[in-house]
């Protein structure tokens, strides 16, 4: 009987507290369904180019006419794991000369796609290059340039490769600019570009949004006169570019393009990327 009767007391203690906790565990549900990106971090070495744009610029309108026809501009892609085996033919037939693919993240992650996309892209006649999504929070500019190198980001002369992208852009991770002071920053990104230039002999590209760069670097214009820009706004129009720089090389304008969602013009026809990947 007293084993009985514990039991049954036992018993309705447990279900007493589920009744309690059920309440606040549906109301957490409930949160993160009306706001699932307010309690949800991305997972490690899942960061892609220009995955905080949407969320940080908005996303408009995207430019008139057919970038791929234009003689004046060269369309391109770019792409990371989270694109899986690309349909490169396709990209191609419909216009597509050159693309980046990412290599790398901080100093801890490869692109477990990166075979295919970057074979692929060459083999159905691409110009390809390579880019790194910096995490300037985990270790130095140089180890990160370093780890790139070694695992996809170099370059060769062999007019098919275009110098590597230093992705530089808001934290999916954690705190905006990584928890640095802008001067932080600035070093931060030289580090990386010195040491870049050291292993390849190329200035690296660099990518990101005027936003982004103006809040975290102080809007710095140091780096115009030799690293090419990249630029990522998702509009009818380019806007206003970082400091220094006094046009873009290439422009990230949409996040939903055809095939792949990410796509660029380069600022030129094709023997400007033709001169971009010969150095």
């Amino acid at each position: 009987m007293r084993v009985h009767r514990s039991g049954t007391t036992l018993a309705g203690a447990a279900l007493a507290a589920l009744t309690l906790l059920l309440p606040l565990t549906l109301a957490g549900t409930a949160d993160a369904a009306q706001d699932p990106g307010a309690r949800q971090t991305p997972a490690r070495g899942s960061a892609y180019m220009g995955m905080g744009v949407v969320a940080h610029d908005g996303q408009g309108a995207k430019p008139a006419g057919d970038l791929s026809t234009l003689a004046a501009q060269t369309e391109g892609v770019d792409v990371s794991s989270h694109n899986g085996n690309v349909a490169w033919s396709t990209l191609w037939n419909s216009g597509v000369k050159w693309a980046y693919v990412k290599a790398t993240e901080g100093t801890y992650y490869k692109n477990t796609y990166f075979t295919q996309q970057y074979n692929g892209s060459y083999n159905v006649g691409m110009i390809r290059g390579t880019y790194h999504f910096a995490t300037p929070d985990t270790t130095t500019g140089a180890a990160q340039a370093d780890y790139f190198v070694n695992n996809g980001g170099g370059w060769s002369g062999d007019g098919r490769t275009l110098p590597g992208a230093l992705d530089i852009e808001w934290n999916p991770y954690g705190a905006t600019c990584y928890g640095k002071t802008q001067a932080g920053m600035v070093a931060w990104i030289k580090d990386f570009l010195d040491r870049y230039k050291y292993r390849t002999g190329r200035d690296a590209v660099i990518y990101t949004a005027t936003n982004w760069w103006t809040q975290c670097t102080g809007n710095y214009g140091g780096f115009a006169s030799a690293n090419p820009l990249w630029v990522a706004r998702y509009a009818s129009e380019v806007g206003t570019l970082p400091a220094g720089w006094g046009y873009y090389t290439m422009w990230q304008y949409t996040s939903s393009g055809p095939t792949v969602g990410d796509h660029n013009h380069f600022n030129g026809d094709y023997s400007r990327v033709q001169a971009l990947a010969n150095g």
